[in-house]
């Protein structure tokens, strides 16, 4: 006998994982309901409580503003929840194989408190099938109860863009899903609730899950072929954004930008959907070929610096490096999947010396995740080449008189992003 729903007024919220895409969730669940914010790391949760962000997605009045939530690293406080809403990382190893683990783990812990009636709802981005195929297994095992009958499952993948204060939780177009029809209904008129561009009700989980995971699989494409486009017009001699300004007065011209790629989506979701297809016996040729194009910029600007430098006649084993940004985005502190580590690593292996700045970045996250030591500030007339490759709105300000008091006289200025003035740079990427 399959048990009853909650109707939408018994509905109690909790949402597990509160990163980037699980605390503006949960805030702007807060101002309409009560929510329980639940994470397994203490000093976030205290964090919070104290009214502290440190992604810096949601301010300290917004928190103020979602009267109905509470934070949580206690498992008996989710007892009290009937919806379940996840919200953890989904990285890949070493070896670029999707890591689930974060996605069990959440499971396993929904799994202890879940009762008859509950939905589960993923937004983790994953390949088609993971909710159905690698999760509910875990939350049957651990509850010891039934899918589809004792509890049932939802999948509404999230659309968080970090660092972005136009484009937030509740104005950007939701895909919702359900496990059923009428699971479904109610998994979308509860993200109704909050979502004012509306929502999208796909027919099944799967069908929620590959639409997450194509979106920026494409992008990742698109972004591999403007890189391709930059190397083969740099070899040529012609300003690759000149030729990209020229061609967007087309109407339908897609305005990507060359660039290092990374990032939790861009530079990760693609694998999830490669691994899927190559389980079921597809070699995926386009989308890996982008994965392999835009993971090796690193190691190409790397490259295309030191020709310039021996061109200068600067000495690059033992020369001074000075890399502007450490973030996989501009404007943003989120230094998880960031390719600019790349760069690090293939300078390193020419003997150079690399001083890192960012004023977004955590010095302790850099250190703990990579190793990295940031600078706070720029040292003066030290450096042999400035490669910038995070467009921070700090660095935007930046004239000649800035490089000319950070650098020796004879220099390279390398800009990635088309931040500063091409009069002050050598290189524009």
């Amino acid at each position: 006998m399959e048990h009853q729903l909650p109707d939408i007024q018994s509905i109690k919220l909790a949402v597990i994982g509160l990163g980037y895409v699980g605390l503006p969730l949960a805030a702007e669940f807060g101002k309409k309901r009560a929510v329980i914010g639940f994470d397994i790391n203490a000093k976030r949760i205290q964090e919070l409580q104290s009214g502290v962000d440190f992604t810096l997605e949601v301010s300290k009045e917004e928190l103020a503003e979602s009267r109905h939530l509470s934070f949580t690293c206690e498992l008996d406080d989710l007892r009290q929840a009937n919806v379940f809403i996840v919200t953890v990382p989904t990285p890949i190893d070493g070896f670029k194989r999707p890591d689930l683990t974060p996605l069990i783990r959440a499971s396993e812990t929904i799994g202890k408190v879940l009762k008859q009636g509950d939905i589960v709802i993923y937004e983790s981005t994953v390949y088609p099938g993971a909710t159905e195929e690698d999760c509910v297994p875990v939350l049957e095992r651990v509850s010891g109860l039934k899918f589809n009958q004792d509890f049932f499952a939802g999948y509404s993948p999230e659309r968080i863009n970090p660092g972005d204060k136009e484009h937030r939780v509740s104005t950007i177009k939701k895909v919702t899903s359900g496990s059923t029809p009428e699971v479904g209904e109610l998994v979308d008129s509860i993200y109704r609730e909050i979502i004012t561009a509306g929502t999208h009700l796909a027919s099944s989980i799967k069908v929620a899950e590959a639409a997450k995971v194509i979106e920026n699989t494409q992008r990742d494409v698109n972004i591999a072929l403007i890189n391709e486009l930059a190397i083969i017009f740099n070899r040529l001699n012609i300003d690759t954004l000149e030729v990209l300004e020229a061609a967007g007065t087309k109407w339908n011209f897609l305005p990507f930008r060359p660039g290092l790629v990374g990032g939790h989506c861009i530079g990760v979701d693609p694998y999830y959907l490669t691994h899927k297809a190559q389980a079921i016996g597809y070699h995926p040729e386009m989308i890996l070929a982008g994965r392999r194009l835009n993971d090796g910029m690193g190691q190409y600007v790397v490259s295309e610096l030191v020709k310039t430098m021996i061109q200068k006649g600067i000495q690059v084993q033992g020369a001074r490096v000075l890399l502007l940004g450490l973030t996989f985005k501009e404007n943003c502190p989120d230094l998880r999947n960031t390719r600019v580590v790349d760069i690090v690593a293939e300078l390193q292996e020419y003997g150079v010396k690399v001083d890192i700045h960012d004023p977004w970045a955590s010095p302790e996250e850099a250190m703990h995740e990579y190793g990295l030591e940031l600078k706070a500030e720029p040292d003066n007339d030290a450096y042999d080449a400035v490669i910038l490759a995070v467009a921070h709105k700090q660095f935007r300000d930046w004239d000649g008189a800035k490089l000319d008091s950070l650098c020796k006289a004879r220099r390279v200025v390398y800009d990635l992003k088309y931040a500063l003035d091409k009069n002050l740079t050598d290189m524009r990427l």
